[in-house]
């Protein structure tokens, strides 16, 4: 690969075998550019070590524009929503097509180096974390669990109740305030039944795995319509769990007025991908971004 054909764009860490090179040989990325596998396999084959061996971790990588993605015109593309999705749609299909045939390890979008040796550097620089992190994705998706609040109905008439009490009519102003009363006292019924249910979820999901990862919960244009996203969490799950873990889960809101649950999967294992960050960065990257499943 020329390195004066632009920077090389990461998307995943993956074993580096002869079935991924196949799967990838006709596999385009960013801007139609083909993805290959840029890693350890030659020097590996030179010390004898067999090209599948499972220890051999090599990035999916690709070229891309250094005028899109360098780091000072990244900033501001990253306040382009279009050219922002078709990023992230490009760069999630490879993520996927990866997963669909082995282990993948998603890297955060916008990964890009200065060139291939700088990635190598990189790969190099973090090669005992990344096959930990294969060895711990390898068999298990992840699954995305979120429970959302539903808005209350307002009293028929309105929004404002019969004006009448035992003993007089109401004022329009005390019949105001008695519906805005049921109202709230509605809202915070829901809101302690969504709490209960989010137990429920955490004590459920902990026969399955133990690996838990808590996202905020979505707002503004995230949002789902008038719901309320009030919790949001990824779960690690093995294949042979999913469908147990996913039945499971969708029952925890079957008593629960007000509350509903939404158990998405499987995806590439975006939220699992790498433990904390370290204190010191690995050499090279010129800019980064996030990178979950949509």
């Amino acid at each position: 690969m020329n390195d004066d054909e632009g920077l090389t764009y990461v998307y995943a860490v993956a074993r580096d075998t002869s079935a991924l090179r196949e799967v990838l040989s006709g596999l385009h990325g960013i801007s139609g550019a083909p993805v290959y596998l840029l890693g350890e396999n030659e020097a590996k084959a030179d010390a004898g070590t067999a090209p599948d061996h499972p220890d051999i971790v090599a990035f999916v990588a690709g070229r891309v524009s250094g005028q899109e993605f360098d780091e000072p015109t990244l900033k501001r593309r990253f306040e382009d929503l279009e050219w922002l999705e078709g990023v992230a749609r490009a760069h999630h299909e490879v993520v996927q097509t990866i997963a669909a045939h082995d282990t993948v390890l998603p890297l955060r979008m916008a990964t890009v180096y200065q060139n291939d040796d700088r990635a190598r550097q990189a790969l190099a620089a973090q090669r005992s974390v990344f096959a930990e992190r294969l060895s711990l994705l390898r068999g298990r998706s992840e699954w995305g669990v979120k429970l959302y609040v539903t808005p209350g109905q307002a009293p028929a008439g309105g929004g404002e109740p019969p004006g009448t009490t035992d003993a007089a009519p109401l004022s329009p102003g005390k019949a105001y305030l008695r519906s805005r009363r049921a109202q709230h006292s509605e809202r915070e019924t829901r809101y302690q039944r969504a709490e209960r249910v989010a137990q429920r979820v955490e004590d459920l999901a902990a026969r399955f795995t133990r690996y838990r990862v808590r996202h905020p919960a979505q707002r503004g244009e995230l949002a789902s319509g008038p719901e309320e996203n009030v919790l949001n969490d990824a779960y690690l799950v093995g294949a042979d769990q999913a469908e147990e873990f996913r039945k499971a889960l969708a029952g925890t809101v079957d008593d629960a007025a007000g509350v509903r649950i939404e158990v998405t999967g499987p995806w590439a294992p975006y939220s699992f991908a790498m433990p904390p960050p370290a204190t010191s960065p690995a050499p090279g990257p010129s800019a980064g971004g996030t990178g979950r499943a949509p």
